[in-house]
């Protein structure tokens, strides 16, 4: 409605833009980016970086774009000499306490801070030469890596932490000069109730946060020639591998993956959606001897490492009703070295397991305890997204001129069901094909489970399978999975069946997937497009339910019996703690 928009001018140009809009909003409408260091949409607007300054007519100073509301008749000049002047000002006095090893920074060349001081003329003189803060540099969980020498302040992982995530371990300590980001009464993020999700890190602009890198583990394992090293890469890391090189945002690179690891010297290429739909065989499995012989329920999904360890820290009290399934990475690690070992003739402390992940979590995972079904650790090294891209540098292969080539049989085989997991609901949708099928012994007319799709926060639906009415719930994101499990605890909610993802929109948009700007993630929901791309891989595939695997009907005919065997359940299944938060 007309009364609902507001008539303002921006750099002269006449606009009408909602009332409530703040200026940088407006201002994006208009088609002019301003930029910012401290804003993340939805997650961080306090204007302290002041970088998006503005003049507006009439104000007496320079205002924040991302915080300051339009009204009507505002007249206001994004670029202006005072402007730039105030905005190299900023950056000038955020590097006079910064750490410029860029050459060796895991974040040069895709810096939101380098960027700005490129924009802005920012030269290497030190400016504001002085006092240099204590930074601390924290290592400590072997996971996330913190250096605060390289902190610009802006608060972005402190919010992604409290309000995406509902941990809030990390925030700001200290006034004035000493301000630093740290955890309560600055103790290492070993000591406190961190999950590991990584979303931090995709927050910083930075490299204050990064994953513990192992890529050095990788190289030294492929240079043994006792060594039989193997790779799995999860599904969601083919529609985001791309941007590490250019390509677009959601691109499936499955077939130049699939080469890239070759050439780098994996002796088998493999897929984690084999174990995906193994993991579906067996928590099907799980669901409905839970609804049919009186088992714990909700039934929880435990296949997102970040989401286990939350509900170990903060939720003990549904230990009980988590899938005791271990997730689809240590699956294929535990089938790795047991029959695939067999298989090959090969010794099992010869097999090296590389998982490619989207998810800094993993890396925890990988060192739980009860994760070695052969005798051996599942997982060797677990490398993030943004890992095997710098493998892939560092090999010097052209990414985007590499060929396609498929994944080796038999831990390659997969159908659209272990695609699907990388998108929040997936692993709900996955499940749900292969359970009704089994309640009812009738194939499935639709195999879309459209309730449990797309980004929404908390997703609910009840579906009919034969005489049973099966209520189901989808989170993404710590603050919905606090939201959903405290309605389960009050008696407001009852389901059958919950799929529980750390992150946001899920794996696609994990902690360890390649780093977007604000100026991107601020103007395009990268787990729509890259959810996008696994739904399409789906649709596609001629095998879309994970009983229809071949490989995985294998693997029971000839090693694990049938899904729920006291054998499936010595190599494919798990335990959990209670973890003390301090």
């Amino acid at each position: 409605m007309a009364n609902d928009l507001v008539n303002i001018k921006i750099n002269g140009m006449p606009l009408s833009v909602p009332k409530g809009s703040t200026i940088l909003e407006a201002a994006r409408q208009a088609g002019i980016n301003i930029p910012t260091l401290c804003y993340l949409k939805e997650i961080n607007a306090i204007g302290a970086c002041r970088i998006c300054v503005v003049e507006v007519k009439g104000a007496r100073s320079l205002v924040a774009a991302c915080v300051y509301p339009v009204n009507e008749g505002m007249e206001v000049f994004t670029n202006t000499k005072k402007v730039q002047e105030s905005r190299k000002l900023s950056l000038e006095l955020i590097l006079s306490t910064h750490k410029r090893n860029c050459l060796s920074c895991v974040r040069s060349g895709n810096c939101e801070l380098q960027k700005l001081c490129h924009d802005f003329g920012v030269d290497d003189e030190e400016h504001f030469a002085g006092a240099m803060p204590d930074a601390a540099f924290d290592d400590t969980t072997g996971v996330i890596v913190r250096d605060n020498s390289k902190c610009i302040l802006c608060r972005r992982c402190a919010a992604a932490c409290a309000r995406q995530q509902a941990v809030g371990v990390i925030g700001v300590n200290d006034r004035g000069f000493d301000t630093h980001i740290g955890c309560v009464m600055d103790r290492d993020l070993s000591e406190v109730p961190c999950v590991s999700c990584g979303q931090c890190i995709a927050a910083c602009p930075t490299g204050a946060l990064h994953e513990k890198d192992e890529t050095d583990k990788v190289w030294a394992a492929l240079a043994d020639p006792t060594k039989h090293v193997i790779v799995n890469t999860a599904p969601s890391v083919r529609v985001a591998l791309g941007e590490c090189f250019g390509m677009p945002i959601g691109t499936n690179v499955k077939g130049k993956m699939v080469a890239a690891l070759r050439r780098i010297g994996f002796a088998k290429v493999f897929d984690t959606d084999f174990s995906a739909d193994l993991t579906i065989m067996e928590e099907a499995t799980e669901l409905v001897e839970r609804i049919q012989n009186g088992g714990k329920l909700p039934l929880i999904t435990s296949c997102s490492p970040g989401w286990i360890k939350f509900c170990e820290y903060y939720y003990p009290e549904f230990i009980e009703n988590l899938s005791t399934c271990k997730s689809p990475q240590q699956m294929f690690g535990a089938v790795a070295k047991t029959w695939y070992a067999e298989k090959s003739g090969i010794d099992p402390k010869d097999i090296f397991v590389v998982s490619i992940m989207p998810c800094t979590a993993k890396k925890f995972e990988a060192n739980r305890e009860n994760q070695a079904a052969s005798g051996f650790p599942d997982i060797d090294v677990a490398l993030t997204t943004r890992e095997l891209g710098r493998m892939i540098d560092r090999a010097g292969l052209k990414f985007t001129e590499l060929p396609d080539e498929d994944f080796d049989l038999p831990l390659g085989a997969s159908t659209g069901a272990g695609v699907i997991f990388g998108a929040t609901g997936g692993v709900m949708e996955a499940a749900l094909r292969t359970a009704a099928e089994t309640l009812t012994g009738k194939e499935l007319e639709k195999l879309e489970f459209d309730d449990v799709r797309g980004v929404s926060g908390i997703k609910e639906a009840k579906y009919k399978i034969g005489d049973l009415e099966l209520k189901v719930a989808v989170a993404s994101g710590l603050s919905n999975a606090k939201k959903l499990l405290e309605n389960i605890k009050a008696g407001k909610a009852n389901y059958d069946f919950v799929e529980v993802m750390a992150c946001p929109g899920g794996c696609v948009n994990g902690g360890g997937q390649p780093i977007q700007p604000a100026s991107v993630r601020n103007t395009v929901d990268l787990r729509t497009v890259r959810a996008a791309s696994i739904y399409e891989e789906d649709k596609n595939l001629p095998l879309r339910k994970s009983h229809d695997n071949p490989s995985v009907k294998a693997l029971y005919d000839e090693y694990l019996e049938k899904p729920g065997s006291h054998k499936a359940h010595s190599v494919l299944h798990t335990t959990y703690v209670k973890r003390d938060r301090y």
